[in-house]
Order: structure tokens, then sequence, then C-alpha cells
């Protein structure tokens, strides 16, 4: 075993896995791009004030965070989420509203590694800040849903909730504290003593114990106020309107204590597993008054990689790339490959060779190796006659071509086969 090995709870992604998160990543990135979200790239560490501000009730914040005194003692955090490093992003430089933006990043939570829940994880997502127009919550689910289309999943569930805001929801805890304590002996050990700090966590509690008495709990759509009843009917049309297809689930809340109103959440029920969760997010309209800038209203969401890819697994869907490269050069005179495989490069074709004057077997092995569909050969006699073989890996036609014009051959061939 070696010495030093990728610390406990995380991996290490390698070639052809990795090209997955490439494509994957790609595909969002044009599809948000496509409705006006821009890249962000943020600090993977911030003051532990950023998180403690928005969540000290959760067990994100409470149990899960990574922090330390870094070297000048100030209190630091490796960030469990994206969405409040985004958040006090917009707050410290102020863009321009409405401001959308995505991000593609780790995050770390000091939790039990389990399959697709790692302690160093990764996620897709978009956060829209400057207006609480219900239509750009369906905006931001549609981008979400979009996503797992682009990637083949047909199974996915969207749950649906809304958290009311600070005006409907005290009277709500206060509806769903008083029932809980009265069921309190039925709870788990861990939210029997939770109850009166935060009520809310225990409707996201998949103990059997938990979920048995919450059947029967209060429901925050059954106490919304005018307004956010409202903007809840206008999300659920919007998503009818745009045919994708959703459920209510009053228990949904999520991990995190900044949401208010809409509340969503991916499922994919081919992972087989309590923990069967995407992607999700939901509206926040005080975030930014928490991080010190001024009432400015927001909706993001952030999709597992890991977990996404998992889900794809299970429906066999979003395969990884049959190779990384289209090309490979077989020069067996050393005096070719360096300047083909170059201007193939150059070209926008993915072409690779073998190094170490290796044999022409050894090199057709290696080709093979590759995933490439086309070898392009060159031996001695090839060299005097100033042409190079073109040859299909798959079904082993050979055509003649000359050297001047193997990049076009190659580029006209890769466009047919």
């Amino acid at each position: 075993m070696p010495e030093f090995q990728a610390p406990r709870g995380t991996r290490d992604i390698l070639p052809p896995e990795s090209a997955r998160w490439e494509r994957l990543t790609a595909l969002f990135a044009q599809r948000v791009g496509r409705a006006g979200y821009g890249l962000v790239v943020s600090p993977m560490f911030e003051d532990v004030g950023v998180f403690q501000r928005v969540g000290e009730s959760t067990d994100i914040v409470r149990k899960e965070m990574y922090d330390f005194k870094d070297k000048s003692d100030r209190h630091m955090a490796l960030r469990p989420e994206g969405t409040a490093s985004l958040v006090r992003a917009w707050v410290q430089h102020r863009p321009t509203l409405p401001f959308k933006a995505w991000y593609a990043a780790p995050n770390f939570r000091y939790e039990q590694a389990q399959a697709g829940r790692y302690r160093q994880h990764h996620q897709l997502g978009v956060e829209a800040l400057g207006t609480d127009d219900p239509d750009l919550d369906v905006e931001v689910i549609a981008l979400a849903s979009g996503l797992y289309r682009d990637v083949g999943l047909t199974g996915v569930r969207l749950l649906l909730n809304s958290l009311g805001d600070w005006k409907c929801r005290p009277a709500y805890l206060e509806a769903l504290r008083s029932y809980l304590l009265e069921h309190r002996d039925e709870l788990c050990d861990e939210h029997k003593s939770r109850i009166e700090e935060n009520p809310l966590r225990v409707l996201d509690c998949k103990r059997e114990s938990c979920v048995s008495v919450t059947e029967g709990a209060p429901r925050m759509v059954d106490h919304l106020c005018e307004e956010c009843a409202a903007h809840f009917d206008r999300v659920r049309a919007g998503l009818n309107e745009l045919d994708i297809p959703f459920e209510l689930e009053p228990r949904l809340v999520r991990g995190l204590d900044y949401y208010t109103r809409t509340t969503f959440e991916f499922q994919a029920p081919a992972l087989e597993s309590a923990q069967n969760g995407i992607g999700g997010g939901g509206r926040y309209d005080g975030l930014a008054e928490q991080l010190g800038g001024p009432a400015t209203p927001g909706i993001g969401f952030g999709i597992g990689i890991e977990r996404v890819l998992l889900a794809c697994d299970a429906e066999d869907v979003f395969p990884a790339p049959a190779g990384a490269v289209e090309v490979f050069v077989v020069d067996v005179t050393g005096s070719v490959a360096l300047r083909l495989v170059h201007e193939l490069r150059d070209a926008s074709v993915r072409a690779d060779r073998a190094f170490d004057h290796r044999s022409m077997k050894a090199q057709f092995k290696a080709a093979d190796r590759s995933g490439a569909r086309l070898a392009v050969v060159v031996g001695p006699d090839e060299l005097e006659r100033g042409i190079a073989s073109v040859q299909s890996l798959t079904t082993g036609d050979r055509e003649e071509v000359k050297l001047d014009e193997v990049v076009d051959h190659v580029k006209t061939r890769l466009g047919t086969e």
C-alpha cells in the first residue's frame, strides 16, 4: 500500500471518468450561459462568520464544517456550500442587478463518507439576485431540470415546497413547535432536544420515528400569508406552463436556515437510498442583509456532480467518452510525428503519438489503447514517397495521402465516419 493516499472521505478522479466531469460541466455552462448567467470563481475558504450567520443551528455549521485558525489567528472555514460565498462576493463587489451567476466548485463537509457523499464534493450551481419575481424561480428550476434532460436522466422527481417569509413563518413555527412537543417522546434522540432551537430540522430528519411523527405535522403551505401564497401559486403555474412535473412536499426544508418561500429538491429514485437527492435549492430573500448588504432577494441551486453521475450510472446513460484522442500517429522514422501531431492539434483534432522510439507493433498497441478512430502511419517507405497511410482502427481500411494533405484528409474522415 502506498505511503500517501487521498484523505479519508475524498477520492481522485482520473481519466476516462474525469472526461464525464468535463462534459457535464460544459453542458451546464452552455445551458446557463444561454440564460445570461456568468461564471464566478470564489475562494475555497472564507471567514467562518460567512457560514455561521446563515446556518448556526444546522448540522452543516454545527458538526460538518471544516474550520481552522490561520497563521494570523483568523478564524476561517473551508466552504461547505456555494450560495453564501457567492452572495458575500456580491455584497463585497456590488455588480449591477439583476446579477445572474454560475459556479463549478468543490465544497467541504466533515461527514460520514458514502457513495456520492464525500468530504470534498463538487457542485454546479447558479445564483440570481435582484428580483423576487416568481417567474425567476421557475427559470432557475427549469435550468436544473434541463441539465438532467441533457445527460439523459428520465426518472428524476422534482419536490416543491414554500417556507413562507419572516412575516408568516413565525406563527407556523409556533404551531409546529407545539405539535412536536406533544410528540417529543416519539422523536429520535437527536431531535428531542432540538425542537426549541429549530423545529424545521425535525421535518428534514429521515429516521423512521421522526418521519412517522411529521406525517401529521402542520404544513407551512397552510400558513402562508397572502403574498407568499400568491408567489407560490405563480411558481406552480409557471412550472405547469413549461411542462415541468413536480410534487408538493410539505416537509421539504433543505439543510440551511436562509431559505424563504420557494424551496425545491430533485431526486433520483434510481439511486435506491434515502440519500437520493441530486440537486436542489430555493429562494433566500434575506441572505444579502445577513451578510452586511442591502435587502436583495435571490434564488439559486446546487447540483452535486458525484450524485448526478451516480444517477446516470443507475439509468445507464451519459457514459464516459470512448477515448481521449481521435487520431494516433504511428511513426517509425522518428521524423514526422512531432510536426504532424502539432499540426493536427492546431486544426482542433485530438491527436497523440508514442514516444521512446517504440516499434510499429508497440505503437499500434498504444493506438488501440488510446481509443482513437484513425491511425496515421509513416514508415520508411511512406516517408520516401512523401505520403502517410491513414487507417481506420475499427475496420482496418487504409488510404494513402500526401503528407501535406493529411490534416485536411483526417478532418474529412472524422466528419464522415
